[in-house]
């Protein structure tokens, strides 16, 4: 990063709702089935000797040279915090320091109120962060080395990494569920265009004739994005406060100031039952041996 700040956020809050509601796969033991509706998507034992799926993506984050990492969890999450230790702030894990935040779920709700928010209670729990920047990501894709080595060498205030979604190994109705970046000539981000229509699609084709997605894995600027998190509007329909909406309002604030940089590459996805056996496939052949 240009302030030579190493810090990430993983959200890790939310109630996992499609994993715990989607069909059973046959290929899963019974204790798999039990973690996956029961436990939050990132603490689920996909990897050798039931290791977490977020261990994985911890792993990436400290050889890609992060090191002060805050999860968002959800208030009763206690199995996380056994895990990467039971302190609230600097706990270490294999020298990365793991610090937590909580988003809670509001009165008359049944669950948290979105992304924009688990980022924002983040960022209440470290003021000190305020003069700089820091990547921030989902708990349930497991980004690679290069994308974080990318996000920290990027010369730009923000920026977000810009995957060819021809690169992504899901099924065409998944990937057509992803947010389209729509950019400047220059690869500025203009907005992020969520679920598009299909007549839509030429429109929002990179300079090179590739559509390319979000995943949601960001470098921000800390006073940059907290204004906008901090004033995000609900979404109508799902009522949630999102982050892409943030990140909306924030470049429509700053033109220029989100940097999109290409990149094409698979990402493991824990979203559903279904993705289990796919990922602990990835894992025994990309994770074989961990060198902390």
């Amino acid at each position: 990063m240009r302030t030579g700040d190493k810090r990430a956020v993983i959200l890790a809050g939310g109630i996992s709702s499609r994993m715990k509601n989607s069909s059973v796969d046959p290929r899963l033991d019974a204790e798999l089935v039990r973690q996956a509706e029961e436990r939050t998507k990132g603490m689920i034992g996909v990897g050798e000797g039931g290791r977490p799926f977020l261990d994985y993506l911890l792993y990436n984050m400290k050889h890609a040279g992060l090191q002060d990492i805050v999860i968002v969890i959800a208030e009763r999450d206690a199995e996380l915090r056994q895990y990467y230790g039971t302190r609230d702030r600097d706990n270490d894990f294999h020298g990365l320091r793991i610090s937590y935040a909580i988003q809670r779920i509001p009165p008359g709700r049944k669950k948290p109120i979105g992304t924009s928010d688990a980022l924002t209670q983040a960022l209440l729990s470290k003021p000190e962060w305020a003069a700089g920047d820091f990547i921030v990501c989902n708990s349930d894709n497991l980004y690679s080395i290069r994308c974080f080595t990318m996000l920290l060498e990027a010369d730009a205030p923000n920026a977000l990494i810009d995957y060819d979604r021809s690169g992504l190994e899901f099924e065409q109705s998944r990937i057509a569920q992803f947010g389209i970046t729509r950019k400047d000539k220059d690869g500025y981000v203009l907005e992020i265009v969520e679920k598009p229509k299909m007549e839509e699609l030429d429109s929002l084709r990179s300079s090179d004739g590739t559509l390319r997605v979000s995943m949601n894995i960001f470098r921000l600027n800390y006073s940059m994005i907290f204004g906008p998190l901090r004033d995000c509007p609900e979404n109508p329909v799902r009522q949630e406060k999102e982050l892409v909406t943030a990140v909306t309002n924030m470049v429509k604030a700053n033109p220029r100031s989100l940097k999109a940089l290409p990149l094409k590459e698979h990402v493991p996805d824990l979203t559903y039952k279904e993705d289990i056996p796919i990922t602990r496939e990835y894992l025994r052949k990309h994770f074989a041996t961990m060198e902390w």
